[in-house]
């Protein structure tokens, strides 16, 4: 195996091994450390005996929002609608994902609640736009605030909603500030409170970066020859004071590691032809995959991905083919759990 095939990258995972619920609390899922010379069976809140005061922990402060609407049409037929992006500064325009029996054509209008309209004004090849208008009389606010107040956490397919209220406070690191991703950054999920404030007693720094996590997360690749598929586009962000400090940290001969495969692309994408951070803002459609030279990071703490996945390619090119085989194998055996609220590895080139 090459790793340049789709079914390169498959692994049958035993039933019952996808997490339902995060660790209680967090830090203590369990952690693989991968190195070269062999692995490591720890947990997530002994990361200030592993790293060292050489390394600064960079995260993603994406905010996860309720990006998932259920509505009606007036035939009474239930929709569900995954807001994807703003396209207007006041919230009304938006690019979304409808789910319906039938199919949805434009002008079709879906009432979600007694608060609000979406009216289906036009269409691409994957999504719709959609208006949303507050319903009159209704007393709503602005859309931002109808959305939190009315929307639910756009969970990922394979797990089951513990209720509202607890999928907000399950699917939401403790880093988020930025409002824009309709998925967790999951490795930051390990994170407490108090394991920050041990981390800061051991020396350990940590920074942020913005990249919004996108409903591509979920799409499969298609092509075989993985060379061919595209990657879709997320929103991302390095203010000038984080890149001026991740200039100074490397320039000391100091580690860098991500937290998350996000945090790793957004990091990738920033670095100048020179090897400098830039302050940058846009949109990244990086595909890491074997054969991709790193230049951004010394270390990767991610969780377990699904097969066939991009974000599996990203380990396999960080790790080698070889290694992401063998991590992988031992995970399943040592009982692992997987996927967004699952346990980490913390990889090492």
């Amino acid at each position: 195996m090459t790793g340049n095939q789709l079914g390169d990258f498959d692994y049958r995972l035993p039933p019952g091994r996808i997490a339902q619920q995060p660790a209680e609390p967090r830090d203590q899922a369990r952690l693989l450390v991968s190195r070269g010379s062999g692995i490591e069976d720890r947990r997530c809140h002994e990361l200030d005996r592993i790293l060292t005061s050489d390394d600064l922990l960079v995260i993603n402060d994406t905010r996860v929002f309720p990006a998932r609407l259920v509505g009606h049409k007036p035939t009474g037929g239930r929709c569900q609608i995954l807001l994807l992006r703003p396209l207007s500064a006041d919230q009304q325009q938006w690019q979304a994902l409808i789910d319906s029996n039938k199919p949805v054509r434009i002008g079709q209008t879906i009432q979600i609640g007694t608060t609000m309209v979406a009216t289906v004004t036009g269409q691409w090849a994957d999504s719709f736009q959609l208006q949303l208008t507050p319903m009159a009389d209704s007393g709503a606010g602005e859309i931002s605030a109808i959305i939190e107040q009315h929307g639910v956490m756009p969970l990922p397919p394979y797990i089951a909603s513990s209720g509202a209220e607890a999928d907000r406070q399950h699917y939401q690191t403790v880093f988020a500030r930025h409002r824009g991703a309709v998925a967790a950054p999951t490795a930051g999920l390990h994170f407490t409170p108090q394991l920050l404030a041990r981390l800061a007693s051991a020396g350990i720094e940590t920074a942020s970066v913005t990249l919004h996590v996108g409903v591509g997360t979920f799409r499969p690749v298609r092509h075989e020859d993985i060379n061919q598929h595209v990657m879709h586009q997320e929103w991302g962000q390095i203010d000038a004071a984080t890149a001026e400090r991740l200039n100074q940290w490397r320039g000391r001969g100091k580690r860098i590691v991500a937290v998350g495969t996000t945090t790793t692309r957004v990091l990738e994408t920033a670095l100048d032809a020179e090897g400098r951070w830039q302050p940058w803002q846009g949109e990244t459609s990086l595909f890491i995959r074997p054969g991709y030279r790193f230049r951004a990071i010394d270390a990767l703490m991610t969780n377990f991905h699904l097969p066939r996945s991009t974000l599996l390619m990203l380990v396999a090119a960080f790790i080698g083919f070889e290694r992401f085989q063998r991590d992988y194998q031992h995970a399943i055996e040592r009982g692992y759990r997987f996927y967004s609220y699952g346990d980490a590895s913390l990889l090492y080139p």
